[in-house]
């Protein structure tokens, strides 16, 4: 009987031997893919929560860290100060791409290029041109062609005849904006007046409301905004008025959705996706610069107007989104390209 138990007891260590061994042997769970590339963006100063381009940024980004499992992160900018101090923090944190967002920040990012050629650098609303260095990517897009679209639903909506443009900064960025929607508005209808005012600010939302408020007390009845977080002050005049804004970069209808008539919409996240996406696969180029228009889907009017305008005004403005595409209406972002502008019969 010794014998046996002894045998019994051995087989069923053998046994648990075996066990073991096969549980060692067996493929460790799968973990999560550690991100390959690290890349970060500085805002401008309207900071991270503009409901505009630093926001659609932002969204760019963390949308790329999802999809294409990058680290991404951002240093917000309260004053022009912070620009060039911002983009050394990202550097010393070793990020594969440092972007700057917006126009503002030219100078800071050519100068931390500069110093720094073995860094990759990108800039939204910036075009250096053949100055471009040659570790620099800009990213603009063709804004006056969204607000051409938008300025042509004011004119043909406005009930009073009159109509408004608020501006964040003067410069030509901005001046793309008023005049591509002043065109708009008058290949609408060329008798309506367009009341035109630059805050000088991307961040001073009361000034956008006194702006505002002010227009349509002069009989505005839709004011159209290109100026960044000034614009929620915009947006907030209309609904005290119980007028029409029109929003810009995002959809903005959410902010007010029985005030916000449409928005220009520009594609910051997508141009930060894809540049990105670009980085990720090896193959973006550094010294250029990357155009977005309605060709590329790069701008065009928000998804969400169908809620307020009228169906047979975006059946027309679909055909002029058309004409621009097929260069039959070349749409001006300046002052002299305004002036010189004629209605276009795009039935011809």
């Amino acid at each position: 009987m010794k014998r046996k138990s002894f045998i019994a007891i051995a087989a069923i260590l053998a046994l648990a031997l075996v066990f073991v061994g096969c549980q060692k042997k067996a493929a460790p769970a799968a973990a999560a893919a550690a991100p390959s590339l690290a890349v970060a963006m500085v805002t401008d100063v309207g900071g991270i929560n503009d409901q505009s381009f630093n926001q659609s940024a932002w969204e760019g980004l963390q949308k790329a860290g999802t999809d294409l499992t990058i680290k991404v992160s951002y240093k917000e900018s309260k004053q022009n100060a912070d620009y060039a101090p911002n983009l050394e923090t990202l550097l010393d944190a070793k990020n594969d791409l440092i972007w700057g967002i917006g126009y503002m920040m030219a100078d800071a990012i050519k100068d931390a290029a500069t110093k720094n050629p073995k860094q990759t650098y990108a800039i939204i609303d910036q075009d250096y041109g053949k100055d471009t260095p040659a570790n620099v990517v800009g990213v603009t897009f063709k804004a006056e062609q969204s607000s051409f679209l938008v300025g042509y639903i004011a004119g043909k909506t406005t009930k009073t005849g009159k109509v408004g443009f608020v501006g964040g900064m003067t410069g030509p960025l901005i001046a793309a904006f008023q005049f591509g929607y002043e065109a708009g508005v008058k290949q609408a209808n060329p008798k309506v007046k367009i009341l035109s005012q630059y805050a000088e600010s991307f961040s001073d939302a009361a000034k956008g409301k006194a702006i505002a408020t002010q227009m349509y007390q002069s009989g505005a009845d839709i004011v159209y905004h290109a100026a960044g977080a000034v614009g929620n002050g915009v947006i907030e005049a209309a609904k005290e008025k119980n007028k029409f804004a029109i929003g810009v970069d995002r959809d903005q209808n959410y902010l007010a959705p029985d005030n916000v008539l449409t928005s220009a919409m520009k594609r910051v996240d997508n141009g930060v996706y894809n540049v990105v996406k670009q980085l990720k696969d090896g193959t973006l180029k550094g010294g250029t610069t990357i155009s977005y228009g309605l060709a590329e889907g790069g701008v065009d009017i928000a998804p969400t107007s169908s809620k307020l305008v009228a169906a047979d005004v975006l059946t027309q403005v679909a055909a002029l989104k058309q004409a621009v595409i097929d260069g039959k209406i070349v749409v001006p972002s300046d002052e002299a390209g305004y002036k010189a502008y004629k209605p276009v019969d795009i039935t011809k």
